[in-house]
């Protein structure tokens, strides 16, 4: 019969990277996992609004975006943002 020793300071490194790596999995999420980025024509869809309209939103701020790679995105929550900012509640005509 063999006998496998292994060193009390191996084992308690490893066991210590097993404890960091259940702590990490089993900690809750205090932020979203990721952020949903939309591209021009999915915002284009989303928005309703033409590719011009959507230009002026970028020139005068009225939407952030990021550029990477010569493609734009948007943040969908940035768009839900401005979905809501504009939102009329329904009301009754007398």
């Amino acid at each position: 019969m063999t006998v496998i020793t292994i060193e009390s300071d191996a084992f308690n490194k490893i066991i210590d990277s097993i404890k960091k790596i259940e702590e990490h999995i089993l900690k809750p999420q205090t932020k979203p996992l990721s952020e949903i980025w939309l591209d021009i024509p999915e915002t284009l869809k989303m928005l309703h609004v033409s590719k011009r309209t959507l230009q002026n939103y970028r020139d005068t701020g009225v939407l952030s975006f990021s550029k990477k790679g010569g493609k734009i995105y948007f943040r969908e929550s940035d768009l839900q943002a401005h979905l809501l900012k504009h939102y009329n509640k329904a009301f009754k005509s007398k």
